[in-house]
């Protein structure tokens, strides 16, 4: 049972082996970074030679100003890819929230129209005349009663105060019904 228990000085002698080896390994990485950045400067970056006259140094402007031109248009083709990439990212995202259904949807805002407004925005130009809603309602008539048009407040007042004048006011709607 204790062969399955590992000493100390035995997993401290592991431990030192481990990182002496991971020492080497990120040292040989170090090494062939270098070597593989001198490669790519000797391939992209041949050794300037300084020309003595005036004519080949200005040939030489031009030459890299040629240069200078094209890297830049690639870089701003690359800029543009990426930036219509990434709306297409956002335009993606969106869809994906909407078909989830976790957007919320905001609370709509009470717009007040008048029925006209409201034909012009639907209908557009198509639109000319003028509605009138208020000529289609129906009117209705108020029923005045008579005695309570002729009579004295006063009187009604009185005689519809107390237990009596809620009696006669029962009596006289059953008897009219």
């Amino acid at each position: 049972m204790d062969n399955k228990r590992m000493s100390s000085s035995r997993r401290y002698e592991l431990k030192s082996l481990m990182l002496q080896i991971g020492e080497q390994l990120v040292e040989q990485e170090a090494l062939e970074l270098v070597e593989e950045e001198r490669r790519y400067m000797e391939e992209n970056c041949p050794p300037l030679s300084i020309p003595a006259s005036q004519q080949e140094l200005m040939e030489l402007c031009k030459k890299f100003h040629k240069e200078i031109d094209l890297a830049d248009d690639e870089r701003y083709d690359s800029e543009t890819k990426s930036t219509k990439n990434n709306k297409d990212i956002d335009e993606l995202k969106m869809k994906i929230r909407d078909l989830n259904g976790k957007f919320k949807k905001p609370a709509l805002k009470k717009v007040r129209m008048s029925a006209d407004q409201m034909l012009a925005a639907l209908l557009g130009s198509k639109h000319n005349t003028r509605m009138d809603m208020r000529s289609n309602l129906k009117t209705v008539k108020k029923e005045a009663k008579e005695e309570e048009v002729a009579g004295d407040w006063r009187k009604n007042v009185e005689d519809k105060a107390g237990m009596d004048g809620r009696k006669k006011l029962f009596e006289t709607e059953t008897t009219t019904a």
